[in-house]
């Protein structure tokens, strides 16, 4: 499922806040990882589960290993800051072009209503604390993984997760398997995260690749905190 657009004819306001979050998102990605070319900066700044629980942070090459017993290298670089803060800075970077585009595309889709409703200060509030949800979701998946995390995903999954509990019957214009269609938003996200789950559980932690535990905590905690962050709004 790949969304294109919706409806947005009740937005009040100019969503300033979704917008700087995919600035910020295409600049680091530009700038700072260099269209994922700078490895330096990726892995430095990318969340390790066992760095997270451990609190030390991994240098240099190390071996990995997945569930069928194959083998394969992944190099980490110094973090400078303490690794508690690539919680925060992972959630900014993105290993690929692709990746990327695909995650702004959600947020730009689906954030601006979440902000219209919350309000820019508690939407942006909510979005970082569910990507820290979806973040402390991967790393409780496997604790002792030195795979390295990064991407936005985990936050969107949350604000997708706000959108559908809020939003269910809104029309969504997507791409559903290989169709563009007009659908409610119940079905098209239903969807997606029933994709998350299925694929998910056949997944293997150890392996790398995209991290459905995060995708699925951060839209629990989507589900769960919508409501908490939308106090005194008109719902």
């Amino acid at each position: 499922m790949f969304p294109i657009g919706d409806d947005n004819s009740d937005r009040t306001i100019t969503p300033f806040v979704n917008y700087l979050f995919i600035a910020v998102n295409v600049l680091v990605f530009l700038l700072l990882q260099q269209i994922g070319s700078n490895d330096a900066f990726s892995y430095a700044f990318s969340l390790v589960p066992k760095e997270v629980v451990d609190g030390v942070d991994i240098t240099g090459v190390q071996v990995v290993r997945d569930a069928l017993g194959n083998t394969g290298e992944v190099r980490h670089y110094e973090t400078p800051l303490p690794v508690y803060f690539n919680f925060l800075s992972s959630m900014f970077m993105h290993g690929d072009i692709m990746h990327i585009f695909g995650n702004m595309m959600f947020l730009f889709v689906f954030g601006d209503n979440l902000e219209n409703l919350l309000g820019h200060i508690r939407y942006a509030a909510f979005y970082i604390v569910c990507g820290l949800a979806a973040a402390l979701s991967q790393v409780a998946m496997d604790t002792s993984s030195i795979i390295p995390m990064l991407g936005a995903s985990g936050a969107v999954s949350g604000v997708l997760g706000g959108y559908i509990l809020l939003y269910p019957k809104r029309q969504v214009r997507a791409i559903i398997f290989s169709f563009l269609t007009t659908v409610p938003a119940f079905v098209a996200l239903g969807i997606w995260i029933v994709l998350q789950i299925v694929t998910g559980y056949f997944a293997d932690p150890g392996a790398g690749g995209v991290a459905y535990a995060a995708h699925i905590g951060g839209f629990i905690a989507g589900l769960a905190l919508v409501k908490v962050f939308a106090l005194g709004r008109r719902i």
